[in-house]
């Protein structure tokens, strides 16, 4: 038995749907992609979350296949500036807490204070990327939490695993030069590529899309159609009309412009995480790529005109900005109803987006087909199938949604309009409730969110920490407990984070000998 898939819309979206379908189902299932000269990929510096590896191992990808290709880097967190107070900046790492006698160490931190910087304090990471360091050594190891002469305990010696550490970095990358990387990969395992405009889409009498209009190429059929048109949401959205349900009273920024920048990594070097810098009517990304960097300043159009954001972007980056050319992006944020509908698969742009904020969107897109997979129909179309897609990316969607509202929350920062009204919009019941728990005890496992949606109790715990808006105290029963223990886990951070950057390349170093 054989599907037939038809993607409309390549991209980021398009050729990671095609890849990952091809890995997966092999000649089972044919799959063809629509795409349109005329509409190229948006191409920004494109940050990912650490979830991604899944995505190129199962593609079955080393490093060294796809990161040059794509001016790939590496990032070992977010880091975020000005979001409490000019000047102030702390990380959100890929590395979840230690653990001091059955309390986390971010709740002893609360109870010891300790440099005044959480972070640092508590996470190895940060140092790292302080210090411009690689995850990895220049034989390609990575880097591991190893201290066997720690006087404290002389047989200590933990890997990564081990210690409880998430896989402690995803990537950045140029996210047309992987589309490309990744049409290339895809055609050559079969997938079939078509260039043309889709001019028409014509469906059945039961309201199902029966096929395609191409310009050039005629009637072009399928079982399943993948939607990756972006914003357009062509099929899902203009074809079904599927309703879209927005989060602009959460989530009030609508509008981006973007610069690519051109840097010299040997001057600058390559700071191993994206950089959030809280601004006037929003924030400005920084991914660095190996060539350049990439920068957008991410805003809300009733606080800010593009004219204004353009300059505000154009002075943020400096001279290297001048005669770079801006490109302007209107974005739809929320989500649609369901973004399976009938034999139409929405993923991507076409189905939802929240503010690229914490890096989700190549997330989503992942989890989208992952879970396009997991419930893959066969020729009856199970209707039981869709609704546990629909219910599933819902879910994460709507997690990424509250997580990012926390930030606007949760930010001390209130110096005009834009930030004095983010802490008045209406948040989720449920989100709510949990707010004022957190006062009371840092954000754990039953207290955040409660579906799949990538982000741990810990990335809780470092946003309140950080952001500085939310008042917080420590847990009276730390007032009754030994405290020796984890002052010695804190020292012995410090420790360990010396000698870890002592050891490591920069990533520059590391990046350019990959090459």
């Amino acid at each position: 038995m054989t599907q037939s898939v038809v993607i409309l819309g390549g991209g980021t979206a398009g050729w990671m749907t095609a890849s990952y379908l091809r890995a997966a189902f092999g000649d089972s299932v044919d799959v063809t992609v629509v795409e349109s000269r005329r509409i190229g990929t948006i191409g920004v510096g494109e940050a990912t979350f650490s979830t991604v590896r899944h995505f190129f191992d199962f593609l079955g990808l080393d490093e060294a296949d796809w990161m040059p290709a794509c001016n790939g880097t590496y990032k070992l967190a977010v880091r975020l500036e000005n979001w409490r107070a000019p000047g102030d900046y702390f990380y959100h790492p890929f590395e979840r807490m230690r653990i001091v006698d059955g309390v986390p160490l971010t709740d002893w931190w609360q109870r010891l204070g300790g440099s005044g910087r959480f972070d640092r304090d508590c996470f190895l990471i940060p140092w790292l990327c302080d210090a411009n360091a690689s995850p990895r050594h220049l034989d390609g190891r990575l880097f591991e939490q190893d201290f066997a002469e720690d006087p404290d305990r002389p047989l200590y010696r933990t890997t990564l695993a081990e210690q409880n550490t998430q896989f402690p970095y995803a990537y950045h990358f140029d996210a047309s030069l992987l589309a490309d990387f990744l049409t290339q990969y895809a055609v050559k395992r079969g997938a079939v590529q078509v260039v043309d405009d889709v001019v028409d889409v014509r469906l059945d009498e039961r309201g199902w899309i029966d096929h395609l209009v191409t310009r050039e190429h005629g009637d072009v059929r399928a079982d399943l159609y993948v939607d990756c048109s972006g914003f357009r949401s062509r099929l899902l959205g203009q074809a079904l009309d599927e309703p879209f349900i927005s989060f602009q009273d959460s989530l009030p920024n609508d509008r981006a412009v973007a610069l690519r920048v051109p840097v010299d990594i040997e001057e600058r070097g390559i700071r191993p995480c994206t950089t959030a810098t809280a601004q006037e009517a929003g924030w400005i990304w920084t991914i660095p790529l190996f060539d350049r960097i990439g920068t957008g300043y991410v805003y809300a159009s009733d606080y800010c005109e593009p004219d204004e954001a353009e300059r505000v972007l154009r002075e943020f980056v400096g001279p290297a900005a001048k005669d770079m050319e801006a490109n302007h992006i209107r974005m739809r944020i929320g989500r649609s109803a369901r973004a399976w509908v009938n034999n139409c698969v929405g993923i991507g742009l076409s189905a939802g987006f929240v503010e690229p904020l914490q890096s989700t969107g190549i997330f989503l897109i992942q989890h989208a087909i992952e879970q396009m997979v997991r419930y893959f129909p066969g020729p009856d179309m199970d209707p039981a199938l869709r609704e546990s897609y629909n219910a599933s990316t819902a879910r994460a969607i709507e997690g990424v949604r509250e997580f990012l509202i926390l930030h606007y929350r949760g930010a001390a920062r209130a110096d005009n309009d834009y930030w004095r009204d983010a802490k008045k919009r209406a948040v989720p019941d449920d989100m709510a409730m949990r707010l004022n728990q957190w006062q009371s005890k840092l954000p754990d496992r039953d207290t955040t969110y409660p579906y799949y949606h990538a982000f741990e109790p810990y990335s809780y715990v470092c946003m309140t920490l950080g952001l500085g808006g939310i008042p917080l105290r420590h847990p009276p029963a730390l007032d009754f407990l030994d405290p020796g223990p984890a002052r010695r886990e804190l020292e012995r951070v410090r420790r360990q984070a010396e000698a870890t950057v002592r050891a490591l390349p920069s990533q520059a170093e590391y990046l350019t000998s990959l090459r």
